[in-house]
């Protein structure tokens, strides 16, 4: 395989497939407006041709209107209840439902009454019974819906998973993935916010950015689990609801396993691996998306370093589903591909409890 002209293009978008000058743009009911949507998600809809960031929706009209002023292509803010009352309605195309995990399912049953496209973020509901639920009311209003793993449009990802698809590194043998933060310190020092509520949240660690290294396995292997172990601690206060830390090992087809961890309580780090029979790719660092990426690949005795072009990955993200809802290929990751990561995390919080593996078959 010519290692050179695969990543010769390493950004391009090989999951496109319309032209975007000849379509109109997916506005969207963003609904959530914390520090990732105001610090992530609305410069990427400012950014793209796309999509529009139309109405925003929020717990008081002063916030989303304030917001919604600050935005570039932002036409209204709302409240929760205008949107479930269906304020606005001609106004969006599709709702991006960016609030915490037990809300989400309420988003859907309303955009699903009003025929709204849904982009949901991960996971997909605070348990598997409420993921099932959602995806049902999405498929009974026979609309679309995509759970938001960022993952499968990052462009070093995907070039990983050529390289695994092609055989470059063999057949794979194993995966090790780990995602990390110091939470308080960094994202939120609020011991009473909603990540660390398990009636909101529904896991702690795990459910919120051990998600990546599970789902990004399962993608770069293109296979599904078959069962599951793990462990969870916490050491810290604010984590007596949900776990601070998780060590957890998922077993795929052909007993090929990925080894994972994921701490809210430990230094910033990601990196994903797949080790095959004849080689090896690591992408690294992986899942913080205002880092840089290097896929660093070895075969035989030969090793190389790529430096991946950085890219918006929310951007990347709301293309891809508006690529997905203007044309004619179906969205993948969908309502199935979520629930797959939701009954793996509760049954790796199962196998935590009873100290043996579970089974997902």
């Amino acid at each position: 395989m010519d290692l050179d002209s695969l990543l010769a293009n390493s950004c391009k978008r090989d999951w496109q497939t319309i032209d975007p000058t000849d379509i109109e743009p997916v506005r969207f009911a963003v609904v959530g407006l914390g520090w990732f949507t105001k610090g992530r998600a609305l410069p990427a809809l400012e950014q793209s041709n796309l999509c529009e960031p139309s109405v925003l929706v929020s717990s008081s009209s002063a916030k989303a209107e304030r917001i919604a002023a600050e935005t570039d292509g932002a036409g209204l803010g709302i409240t929760y209840d205008e949107f479930h009352d269906g304020a606005a309605r001609d106004a969006y195309d599709a709702v991006y439902i960016v609030t915490p995990n037990a809300l989400h399912l309420e988003y859907v049953e309303t955009a699903a009454e009003f025929g709204k496209d849904v982009l949901c973020e991960k996971p997909m509901e605070r348990d598997s019974e409420r993921a099932v639920e959602l995806r049902e009311t999405a498929a009974r209003a026979n609309i679309e819906l995509m759970i938001g793993y960022r993952m499968h449009t990052e462009p070093a990802v995907r070039r990983a998973r050529e390289l695994i698809a092609n055989g470059y590194i063999g057949e794979p043998m194993s995966v090790t993935g780990n995602m990390s933060q110091r939470l308080l310190d960094r994202i939120d020092p609020n011991p009473d916010q909603w990540r660390l509520d398990e009636a909101l949240a529904g896991g702690g660690a795990l459910f919120d950015i051990g998600i990546y290294p599970l789902n990004t396995a399962r993608f770069l292997l293109d296979a599904e689990p078959v069962s599951v172990t793990g462990n969870t601690s916490s050491t810290h206060d604010a984590f007596d609801e949900v776990d601070e830390t998780v060590a957890f090992t998922v077993e795929f087809p052909h007993e090929v396993y990925a080894q994972c961890y994921a701490s809210h309580n430990a230094r910033q780090s990601s990196g994903i691996t797949v080790t095959g029979t004849e080689g090896q790719v690591r992408v690294e660092p992986a899942f913080f998306q205002d880092q840089t990426r290097q896929l660093h690949v070895s075969r035989g005795d030969g090793r190389a370093t790529i430096s991946v072009e950085k890219v918006d990955q929310m951007l990347e993200e709301f293309d891809y589903f508006a690529d997905r809802i203007r044309g004619s290929k179906s969205i993948d990751p969908d309502g199935n591909h979520g629930l797959v990561d939701m009954r793996a995390m509760e049954a790796v919080y199962e196998a935590a409890e009873s100290d043996c593996w579970v089974s997902l078959e």
